[in-house]
Formats: structure tokens, C-alpha cells, sequence
């Protein structure tokens, strides 16, 4: 009797090893933790996120150090298996690093306030550089656009030809290196260079030289505006019943349908009104709820390790006020390019302390509303300057409000469940079967101008193809030539992408600007 109740024992164990083992084993869990005793992944991020987004990341990490990292370690020796494992323990220890600083940083004044200005400074900018070529200003006409345009935005690490410095983007790289690695790791001078090497490469070589060629932008432009609306000469009109039935009277059964389709129409765009409704006063009320957002650095970040001593200094000022000066002036940015390199030798900036009982109205509105009339020069035209200095007046009137529910989408939108969209879009990019991909290729001088002829021949979709000629005139081709010139120089897109770069690693590493706790720069 005690012989069953134990064999029956066993089996249920040799049963319950055997659909262990033929559960397969992911890549994340034979590369890098091949030691744990289960299929379950250790925790990558604090913050509580969904198991899928936590595997997700780790499959992109397997795949990133099995094709870039395991082809030349292999030949150095086969036999080592706990070098991928212990760069993964880095990672991790680097990523969590950087996600403390990422939720200490309030973004919304990054998107909302610093970066639209940033854009509007560079069109202005630019356009004041196209109208000084060939004249006197140009030194007689021998200075080019994009020698014309550094002279307004000059920076310290770059040329006028666009040419990054790498000394500059190395200084940086170190200090985050300093804040994010443990003092074990960050120690070893080989391992510190190597790693400081790889990612300037990804930096300087791979990444930013990509996204500045003009086509990518129109290209990712294209991407983000969807597909084209047919023009009013190319719409196909519908072909014309036949003669035959063209003189026939409608009959009882069509007027009927017609009616019935009519009030099925109707009451589908009350059902969609009625949604609408509800969903903006839920949105209002959660919006009220929420408190208001002050320009105070978080607590967090007062915390946070400064090395002012070795670490660089990027420019920084008050983004805010830089538009109140006259067009013919140099930007914001000639000023800040000057900034010095190491504050051991200079003074830092200048910075006030913060008081934390007064609260700072950031005014998010206005700067995006800022940035789209100078992109598309809205101002230059009677209608779409009336409905711009409306809109104006409508965002001063609810500012109070427009500064919690910009700040409240911006975060609604920067989920986790766009995180995780993001990483399995570059996982299908980067590793379409498991490995590499094969490099892309630029697209012919052609297919470029292809490219730049379906911008300037789009005219958006449903009702917003009535609105285009309002907003950019009656030949809207003009306005959106005007408002993609100041992004087809390579040169200058250089120096829109350093600026933004430079924002946000002050945002992330508010050190590297010269704040100490409790400080703010102006």
C-alpha cells in the first residue's frame, strides 16, 4: 500500500523535471544568468513595469552583447562563460542609475518650454544666415550658409563646418561613466576606455551623422504626418452609373436606404461627440486633481553625486528669455559656446537659489504655439496670423490650466507601454531574424528629391486638407518650402542636434551645468 502513493510520488517529479525541460530556454536566460535555477528573469528596472516589458529588455540586451560583444570574445577564449553575465551585471547597474535620474527630471519643461525654443532660435537663425549670404555681411559672399549660420550659433564643440569635437563629447561621456558605473568598475582605466570609446563611436559615427542628412528628417517627417491626401486635380471622381440606369426614378426602397443611412451617420457622430465629451471631462477632472508643476529641482537630484571639479560644463542659460532680444542679434547660443570647458579654471555660471514657497508658472503652451508660427512663418499671412494670435490669447487665458494638463499628457504618454513599443521596434529594426541586419542604404539623390517633392505636396488628410490652404495661403508649397529649408543643411542640423543633446544631458546631469543642490541656473 505505501509502494503506490511513492511510486505515484516519483512519477509526478520525473513528470513535472520533464515539462521543465521541455520548456524551451530564452536567449536572456542562457547568455546571461545561465547559473539561475529557473526561467525567471531578475528585475531590471526599480519601478514596478509589466513581466513583458522586463523580458523585452532583457532579449534586446542577449542579442545586442551575442552579436557585437560574444564574435570577439569567443576568439580571445571559448571557455570563459561569465563575461557576457558580468556585463550584464553592469548594465543593469548602469541603467538603474540612469532611471533614478530620469524620474527625478521633469521632462515637461525640457519638451515644453526648452526645446521649442531651441527650434524656434534655429529657424530664426537660419533665415537671418540665407538672407546675409552674398552680401557684405558674408564677407562679400565668401562665406557660405553654414559658416553664416555658426557665426549666430556658435559651439565649443563644433566647426563651422559641422565637424563634432570629440574631446567635448568624451568629457561628457567620462562623467557619466563616473555617476552611473560602480567605483569597481569605473577604476579600471582599460575597461573605462574601451566602454567611453564604444559609445562615442555610437555617438559621433553611427548615430548623430544619420539623423541630421536632410532626407532622414523629411523622410521621418513623411513618417509622422501619415499618407498623403490626393490634391484637388488628381482627385478621380466617381464613375457615372450608366445611361441606362442614370434616368431611372428613385423608387420607395432607395429613399428609404438613404434615410436610414443618414440617421445611422447622424447618430454615430452624436455616439462619437458623447464619447468625446465624457472623455474630456474625465481628463479636466483628473487634470484638476493633479498638482500643479513648479521649476524646482527634485529631491532626488539634490542627492545625486556632483563632481564639479572634473567635469565639463555645458552651456546653459535662461532658453526662455533668448527670444526677447532683436532677430539681428547673435542666439542664445553664441554666448554659451564661450562657457568653459573645466570650471576649475573659470567661474561657473551664474545660478540663483531656489525659494521653495514661491512657485514658477512655466507657461508650457507657449512655446510650442511659438515654434509653429515661426516654422511656418504664420505671421506673414492675415488669416493663419489671426488664428495664431488667437490661439495666443486662449493659452494666456487658460495658462493655469493648459500647465498641469500639457505636463499630464506628456506623462500619460511616456509609459511603459510606449517604453515597451519602442524596444520591440528596435529589436525587429536592429534584429530582424536574431542578428544584425544588414546596413541601410542612403537613398539615391533621386529618391531624395522624391522624398523633398512629397513633402512639399502634402496636404494632410480629412478635414485638415481644408484647413492647409487657410493656415499656409492659397499656395501651401511656398510655406512648406520655407519651413523645411532651415533643416536641409547638414551643417546646421549638426548644431540643432548638439544643442538639444546638450539640453537634456543638463536635464539628466544637472552638475554638468554648474547647479549645486538646491540651485538653478538662469
Amino acid at each position: 500500500m505505501s509502494r503506490k502513493p511513492l511510486a505515484s510520488l516519483q512519477s509526478n517529479r520525473s513528470n513535472t523535471q520533464r515539462q521543465q525541460q521541455q520548456q524551451p530556454v530564452s536567449l536572456a536566460r542562457r547568455l546571461l544568468f545561465p547559473s539561475l535555477p529557473n526561467n525567471d528573469l531578475p528585475l531590471l528596472l526599480v519601478c514596478p513595469v509589466p513581466p513583458e516589458l522586463n523580458t523585452e529588455l532583457y532579449d534586446f540586451i542577449a542579442l545586442a552583447l551575442r552579436a557585437f560583444v560574444n564574435p570577439w570574445w569567443t576568439k580571445i577564449t571559448r571557455y570563459d562563460k561569465e563575461f557576457l553575465p558580468d556585463i550584464t551585471r553592469i548594465l543593469t547597474v548602469v541603467v538603474r542609475a540612469l532611471e533614478e535620474r530620469v524620474l527625478a527630471t521633469d521632462f515637461s519643461s525640457v519638451i515644453c518650454r526648452d526645446i521649442p525654443v531651441i527650434l524656434t532660435q534655429h529657424y530664426i537663425d537660419y533665415r537671418n544666415a540665407s538672407s546675409k549670404v552674398a552680401t557684405a555681411y558674408a564677407a562679400g559672399g565668401a562665406l557660405s550658409i553654414d559658416q553664416l549660420f555658426h557665426q549666430f550659433q556658435p559651439h565649443m564643440a563644433l566647426s563651422p563646418d559641422g565637424q563634432i569635437d570629440r574631446v567635448y563629447v568624451r568629457q561628457i561621456l567620462d562623467h557619466i561613466l563616473r555617476v552611473c558605473l560602480p567605483p569597481e568598475d569605473f577604476e579600471p582605466e582599460a575597461e573605462r576606455l574601451i566602454v567611453r570609446e564604444i559609445l562615442l563611436k555610437i555617438v559621433v559615427k553611427d548615430v548623430i551623422p544619420k539623423i541630421v542628412q536632410p532626407w532622414f528628417i523629411q523622410k521621418t517627417i513623411l513618417d509622422l504626418l501619415g499618407p498623403q491626401s490626393r490634391s484637388a486635380g488628381s482627385i478621380v471622381s466617381p464613375e457615372s452609373p450608366p445611361s441606362s440606369q442614370s434616368g431611372q426614378v428613385f423608387s420607395f426602397h432607395t429613399i428609404l436606404i438613404v434615410f436610414l443611412s443618414a440617421i445611422q451617420s447622424i447618430s454615430g457622430a452624436c455616439l462619437a461627440l458623447i464619447h468625446t465629451y465624457k472623455q474630456a471631462v474625465n481628463t479636466i477632472k483628473l487634470v484638476n486633481q493633479s498638482p500643479p508643476k513648479s521649476f524646482h529641482p527634485s529631491s532626488s537630484h539634490s542627492s545625486l553625486k556632483s563632481t564639479p571639479s572634473s567635469s565639463p560644463v555645458l552651456p546653459e542659460t535662461n532658453l526662455s528669455s533668448s527670444l526677447s532680444r532683436a532677430p539681428s542679434e547673435s542666439s542664445s547660443t553664441s554666448s554659451l559656446a564661450k562657457a568653459p570647458l573645466f570650471p576649475s579654471d573659470h567661474p561657473a555660471l551664474p545660478f540663483v537659489p531656489t525659494n521653495q514657497n514661491e512657485h514658477h508658472h512655466e507657461y508650457y503652451a507657449h512655446g510650442p504655439i511659438l515654434v509653429i508660427s515661426e516654422i511656418f512663418s504664420m505671421h506673414e499671412r492675415y488669416a493663419s496670423s489671426v488664428i495664431i494670435t488667437t490661439i495666443s490669447m486662449l493659452a494666456s487665458f487658460f495658462t493655469s490650466f493648459l500647465d498641469r494638463l500639457l505636463p499630464y499628457l506628456l506623462d500619460n504618454m511616456l509609459s511603459p507601454a510606449l517604453l515597451l513599443s519602442i524596444v520591440r521596434i528596435g529589436k525587429r529594426t536592429l534584429f530582424p531574424n536574431g542578428y544584425p541586419a544588414p546596413p541601410p542604404v542612403d537613398p539615391t539623390p533621386e529618391e531624395q528629391a522624391e522624398i523633398h517633392a512629397k513633402l512639399l505636396a502634402w496636404r494632410g488628410t480629412g478635414g485638415l486638407s481644408y484647413l492647409t490652404p487657410i493656415l499656409l495661403g492659397s499656395d501651401p508649397s511656398v510655406a512648406l518650402k520655407s519651413a523645411i529649408d532651415p533643416l536641409t543643411s547638414t551643417s546646421c542640423n549638426v548644431h540643432l542636434i548638439m544643442m538639444i543633446l546638450d539640453r537634456v544631458i543638463i536635464a539628466l546631469f544637472p552638475e554638468l551645468g554648474g547647479a549645486g543642490p538646491g540651485e538653478v541656473l538662469i
